[in-house]
């Protein structure tokens, strides 16, 4: 195993805008397909695979109310490219997004944990777009998080119950949120890789 990574900065007394779970959402995953398909015009052949992640995409979970996705490039060093391409559809970069966070052991190469990231344009409906490497872990983890709490009802309930309670705690801190939710997420996701080497675990195909 490798070094730990740098643990992000927290600021657990700065305000954010609210931080609000809602129960799950029937239209999210139509929401994604038409996300998605706007992120398939645009990045075309670039985009090895679209897929819905992150808490929206696991029906039954309730939520923050945005829509999070992953496009899957084979090259990041390309990103200058598909960069411009987004932005010219109406996606706005955040050029300091550049890296995930992972608090468990893990290999020194940042260049492992490295992304691109984008969000709504003003008036748009919120969404995070993520732009990952093929093959890389914070690639994987995202969709075998995702399928795990499609198939484990049990860690599925728990872990919305400590987001609502997360949310209490920190309702206009979402640092303070993350705080305790990144740890958490990294604790799952051991279990999840278990769970995919005794299940032979293949990507769910509903991407785009």
């Amino acid at each position: 195993l490798g070094e730990m990574l740098t643990e992000p900065e927290y600021d657990i007394t700065r305000k954010s805008r609210p931080i609000v779970i809602v129960d799950y959402q029937d239209q999210w995953p139509k929401e994604f397909r038409e996300i998605g398909a706007r992120i398939r015009e645009t990045l075309g052949d670039d985009a090895l695979r679209i897929d819905h992640i992150g808490s929206t995409s696991v029906a039954g979970l309730a939520a923050k109310d945005i829509i999070d996705i992953q496009a899957t490039v084979a090259d990041l060093d390309l990103s200058e490219t598909f960069i411009e391409s987004m932005v010219n559809a109406g996606w706005v970069y955040r050029e300091g997004n550049t890296s995930d966070v992972f608090c468990g052991p893990t290999m020194s190469d940042a260049s492992l944990w490295e992304k691109r990231f984008f969000c709504e344009g003003e008036g748009q409906r919120r969404v995070n777009i993520h732009v990952r490497c093929e093959g890389r872990l914070n690639q994987r983890y995202p969709i075998l998080f995702r399928d795990f709490l499609r198939c484990n009802e049990t860690v599925r309930l728990s872990y919305e119950q400590i987001k609502r309670r997360l949310a209490r705690i920190f309702p206009e801190n979402i640092d303070g949120y993350l705080y305790i939710k990144d740890p958490l997420m990294d604790i799952i996701f051991e279990g999840a890789e278990i769970w995919a080497r005794e299940t032979s675990w293949v990507p769910d195909s509903d991407f785009l």
